[in-house]
């Protein structure tokens, strides 16, 4: 078992212009252009970011839209943040299907906890065609929810991501499957300090890696977007290239 306390480095290019320009001189400002509205999605789709073309959209509970996409044997079940949606995890579904993974996202309502549907729609996943193995990867309230859905779904599970989780203390110890944690030091819900939390109690994972950007307060997806997207990115398909047999 590891702890990995990194930093990731972040670099700020400052520009400085001396001198006044007077106004006589000043240059003209520019015509400002009219933006492109973006084209409106029409058919079935989970919230206007994915469509039949990234593949299989499905409805489940409350006419509630979910997508399978991508072709791999071992399959990803993605639980977004409270508040939050999919589009904001695209980052992550495309590496992940370009690195061969069979990928599901779904809509769920913002004020539910969200285990047993993130059990639910491993169970889907688990049922498509040549889908073996799952991992399950969750991002704030979604992360805190993957542990114990990984444990009741037992060996079906190859590991779990949780990006800026919180996760129960007891919950975290009967974790068996491998744990990938990632947050930011000054987060305030999975923060440095409940992921050490969770990274001390779940002594039964057999790796439990723990990585902290030092001085940020990025939550969740808002990693993906961030200088330290790429990075974040990276460990997260290295950790499953790593365990998905």
């Amino acid at each position: 078992m590891r702890a990995i306390i990194g930093s990731i480095g972040l670099v700020l290019v400052l520009t400085a212009c001396g001198g006044a320009v007077s106004p006589t001189t000043a240059p003209p400002t520019p015509l400002q252009a009219t933006p492109t509205p973006a084209p409106k999605v029409t058919g079935p789709n989970v919230s206007g970011c994915f469509t039949s073309a990234d593949g299989k959209i499905f409805t489940y509970g409350d006419d509630l839209p979910g997508v399978i996409t991508g072709k791999g044997a071992v399959g990803v079940v993605i639980t977004y943040e409270r508040n939050g949606n999919v589009c904001t995890w695209r980052p992550l579904s495309d590496r992940l299907v370009a690195a061969g993974y069979r990928v599901l996202l779904y809509a769920r309502p913002g004020t539910e906890y969200p285990d047993e549907v993130t059990v639910a729609m491993a169970k889907r996943l688990s049922k498509e065609k040549g889908v073996r193995r799952l991992f399950l990867v969750g991002g704030s309230i979604g992360a805190t929810a993957s542990v114990p859905a990984a444990e009741r779904l037992g060996s079906k599970v190859a590991g779990v991501v949780a990006l800026s989780g919180a996760v129960a203390e007891g919950e975290a110890a009967k974790l068996t499957a491998p744990l990938l944690q990632i947050g930011s030091e000054n987060d305030a819900y999975g923060g440095a300090k409940d992921l050490q939390r969770t990274h001390d109690a779940a002594t039964k994972a057999p790796d439990n890696e723990l990585h902290v950007i030092k001085g940020e307060s990025l939550h969740a997806s808002a990693l993906f977007g961030s200088p330290h997207g790429p990075e974040v990115l990276d460990r997260i398909i290295a950790f499953m290239d790593r365990y998905k047999g």
